[in-house]
């Protein structure tokens, strides 16, 4: 009997598994809310397998620290299709530590500051594009803007044929893998992913995956065959790498990473940025106070005090908290009988951290359907209560360099441009592929530039 009680998983629906496979598909947001108002801090849904949804942040620590020990932290085939088998995200165990270990320069420290230049100068070129008067649509804007940086950052430059075919396929391959549920279904059941012919959604993206693989394998043969010590981009940083036995990367792993920094690199920070450039212009005494904080950088060009702005931060973490761009940490498997919310879980259940609802707690936030960038503010959250990039070993290696970006985008486009929504209504999250997003196009107006000689408050100055 005691065995028997083991064995059980924690409550969840009793509908078939497609049924509950359709529902989490079509509406995740809806559904794990659902689920948790009816079964607590821990639940199973039946998807491919059983899956434990937790979002208790104790639990969440627990699941997250002790990665390898009770906790195994498995790749995530669900991405291959797009990321290839060598990506950071797809591999895991000592083959993941190592990748890991040989991306991790380029995107902390001084190094990472180095590309505050290429995030202004890139947000510059393309908000100069923007009339007066004329309407644009947010998401893809912003799409642009973190597509150019991030092939300006990992290859040093965007403006040669090659790399404005990348940047055009890429596009395509987001858009298009993210626009419909018939897209999501192929992305969980890969028994969908069949070539049915030239026309068909499937054949499209293989024919687009293969050139990107092209294109990406000629850049890193032009780069082998002219090495340049001096460079800082990161592609050059990748083939220079070496691991603890003194090995570089091969040609595939350095492809498959490549293609996972620029996938990874620019789509997601693209969402959050046009979350938060919705949020401010729908909360008139948010955007206020921002700008009059942004106002006090005597120099715009000093990156390293815009992203210090206090104020500026509580609004880019307040709009990752309110509907993050990832709904999930990535999946761990259970190594050994553990207790987790009450529940004695057995090797081989799969757990996953709920971030969406995680962040709706209203014992961590309360009111948390509402845009409350002063809650960063008045105190400090765990790790294990805001996670917007995740934790533990699979911890988002871009973390950095995304909140990096995302306040200088932000400053760059309100500290000269004034902008006001077209429509005033709200806006939800929905499903794009397996990441969120706005569920209609965000669209703005550039209503004035603005002339706003910065000033240092009087505190500071005297």
């Amino acid at each position: 009997m005691q065995q028997k009680q083991r064995m059980k998983l924690p409550n969840g629906p009793k509908t078939p598994r497609l049924v509950q496979m359709l529902q989490w598909i079509s509406s995740p947001m809806k559904y794990m809310e659902d689920c948790t108002q009816r079964y607590g801090d821990i639940f199973t849904l039946q998807l491919t397998g059983p899956v434990v949804f937790v979002s208790n942040p104790q639990a969440l620590q627990q699941m997250l620290t002790s990665d390898t020990k009770e906790f195994a932290a498995p790749g995530e085939p669900l991405f291959e299709s797009f990321l290839g088998k060598h990506s950071v995200i797809t591999v895991s165990g000592e083959v993941h530590r190592r990748q890991r270990q040989l991306l991790m320069p380029p995107f902390h420290g001084e190094r990472m500051r180095t590309y505050a230049q290429v995030i202004t100068k890139v947000t510059e070129e393309i908000i100069s594009q923007w009339q007066i008067g004329l309407p644009f649509t947010v998401h893809p804007a912003m799409q642009a803007i973190t597509m150019r940086i991030i092939m300006q950052a990992v290859f040093g430059l965007y403006d040669s044929p090659r790399a404005q075919e990348l940047e055009e396929l890429l596009t395509l391959m987001l858009n298009r893998a993210g626009s419909s549920p018939l897209r999501a279904l192929m992305i969980y059941f890969p028994a969908l992913q069949k070539d049915l012919g030239p026309l068909t959604p499937w054949r499209t993206f293989l024919r687009r995956r293969s050139r990107v693989y092209q294109l990406l394998q000629e850049e890193i043969q032009a780069r082998r065959e002219q090495a340049d010590s001096s460079r800082t981009d990161v592609l050059s940083l990748l083939i220079a790498a070496r691991d603890e036995a003194g090995q570089p990367m091969t040609d595939a792993e350095l492809s498959d990473e490549l293609m996972t920094l620029l996938v990874a690199g620019h789509e997601t920070t693209a969402t959050a940025v046009t979350w938060a450039l919705y949020w401010i212009h729908k909360s008139p005494a948010v955007r206020e106070k921002l700008l009059q904080e942004l106002d006090t950088v005597s120099d715009r060009s000093d990156s390293s005090s815009i992203v210090k702005l206090p104020y500026l931060n509580a609004v880019c973490n307040e709009s990752l908290r309110i509907y993050p761009v990832g709904m999930l940490t990535f999946a761990r498997v259970v190594q050994q009988p553990l207790s987790l919310c009450g529940y004695e879980l057995e090797p081989g259940t799969a757990v996953m951290g709920s971030i969406y609802l995680t962040h709706q707690r209203e014992d961590l936030y309360p009111q948390p359907k509402q845009f409350k960038p002063e809650r960063f503010l008045e105190r400090q959250f765990s790790p294990y209560e805001f996670l917007p990039f995740g934790g533990g070993a699979k911890r988002c290696i871009g973390a950095a360099f995304a909140q990096f970006e995302m306040k200088l985008i932000l400053a760059t486009i309100l500290s000269r441009l004034e902008l006001a929504l077209l429509d005033n209504s709200d806006v939800k999250p929905k499903r794009r592929g397996l990441v969120t997003g706005p569920d209609r196009p965000i669209q703005m107006v550039v209503s004035n530039q603005r002339q706003v000689e910065s000033r240092i408050p009087e505190a500071i100055s005297g």
